[in-house]
């Protein structure tokens, strides 16, 4: 598999320029950044007198000639539960039990996971599974089911080759060379990552890659957004995408999807989705 040098990366297609942060989004970063959080405070504005109605009526229905079971002895208000959805969604949650079902019903002999989520998708595998971890990161824990080793997968002399018939890598790629998470920064960790990704599996075997979707850019030191342009150029020279899926920027997955000129022009109409390949090894 070749990887371009940092200073000739396979570019973007001329399309949707990439959208800029409005200065009202800009400056409540800047806020958040400051330990301040307005959207928050204003919604804790809103939902506070309900809070206090409620307690009232609590305290009040509780009154009585004996003493409650279950004294109020602290408070510790939840005021943003109170308008959330019951139902979940988003990419990570879409993502997750999308490729945990794959690996359940195609029951590889070894999987290996780079840098995804420990209390997300690799807890899901875990439960019915072995997988064995390789994150930058260190993890202390001992967990059933996970082996874990702390790995630089952007290391030009990874020593794994060959070694698995699955790996997954999921919303982690963005990350790699941007220092994120004490990572060397590298303009080119993406594609060098990408790289041990192939050198890792056996030819057959399987890749399940999600990265964030829409116009390219960097959001510094946040992540890369990948068009879906790029993103099928990176793959094509080794594998063979069987499957595609995204989850769009209203957080509904769609899966299985047949790509065309259009969407793949348009990034799914996303400005930041999240793109689910399942790729086949070939070369």
């Amino acid at each position: 598999m070749t990887v371009r040098s940092p200073t000739a990366p396979p570019t973007a297609p001329p399309g949707r320029p990439a959208p800029r942060d409005s200065w009202t989004r800009r400056f409540n970063q800047l806020l958040v950044l400051a330990g301040l959080e307005p959207f928050r405070l204003l919604h804790t504005a809103r939902t506070l007198p309900v809070y206090l109605r409620n307690y009232r009526t609590y305290r009040r229905l509780q009154d009585g000639p004996t003493p409650p079971d279950f004294p109020v002895t602290r408070h510790v208000p939840m005021l943003h539960d109170r308008t959330a959805s019951a139902g979940r969604r988003g990419a990570y949650f879409h993502q997750d039990l999308l490729v945990a079902r794959r690996i359940l019903e195609r029951r590889p002999e070894r999987h290996v996971d780079i840098g995804s989520r420990i209390d997300g998708f690799v807890a899901h595998v875990a439960l019915f599974r072995e997988i064995e971890v390789l994150d930058i990161r260190p993890m202390s824990e001992r967990i059933p089911n996970i082996v874990f080793r702390q790995v630089d997968f952007m290391q030009e002399d990874q020593p794994l080759v060959s070694y698995c018939d699955s790996v997954s890598c999921l919303h982690a790629l963005e990350h790699f060379g941007l220092g994120r998470y004490g990572d060397p920064v590298d303009p080119a960790g993406h594609l060098k990552g990408f790289r041990n990704l192939h050198r890792i599996l056996r030819m057959g075997g399987t890749c399940y890659l999600s990265v964030p979707m829409g116009p390219q850019r960097t959001e510094f030191d946040s992540q890369r957004v990948f068009s879906l342009d790029y993103l099928l150029r990176m793959v094509a020279e080794d594998f063979r995408l069987e499957r595609f899926s995204y989850v769009d920027d209203g957080g509904a997955l769609h899966e299985n999807v047949a790509l065309g000129p259009e969407l793949v022009a348009t990034d799914c109409g996303c400005t930041l989705g999240c793109a689910i390949l399942e790729l086949v090894k070939v070369r």
